[in-house]
């Protein structure tokens, strides 16, 4: 890339990165009700998310070889659990992401 291109670049990534976190403010002011919409994203989303995931962590599991799938049923567990005991999506997934990092290296 020229410099002129890499200029340009980061004028483009600046600019998206304030119109992202503006756009909610805008769209939604504080004085308005939030659309029900919106409000149906936020409450089922986060689950699907969720869905997400564990489809894209499991699509390439074998249970005939290698570790049988172990350290993925173990890394679901401890997401689940973590989920169930504080609510908090950052700390399910991140603790499950952390969980399983460590038996793939250590373990299996």
């Amino acid at each position: 890339m020229s410099t002129n291109e890499k200029i340009i670049t980061i004028v483009i990534i600046f600019l998206a990165t304030i119109i992202m976190r503006f756009l909610p403010f805008v769209a939604f002011p504080e004085n308005k009700p939030t659309p029900r919409f919106i409000q149906y994203l936020g409450k089922y989303l986060p689950g699907a998310v969720f869905g997400l995931l564990i489809v894209f962590a499991l699509k390439d599991v074998t249970i005939l070889e290698g570790s049988h799938g172990l350290p993925e049923l173990i890394a679901i567990a401890i997401t689940a659990l973590l989920h169930l005991w504080k609510k908090q999506m950052i700390i399910s997934i991140s603790g499950g992401t952390i969980c399983y990092m460590l038996l793939v290296q250590l373990v299996f």
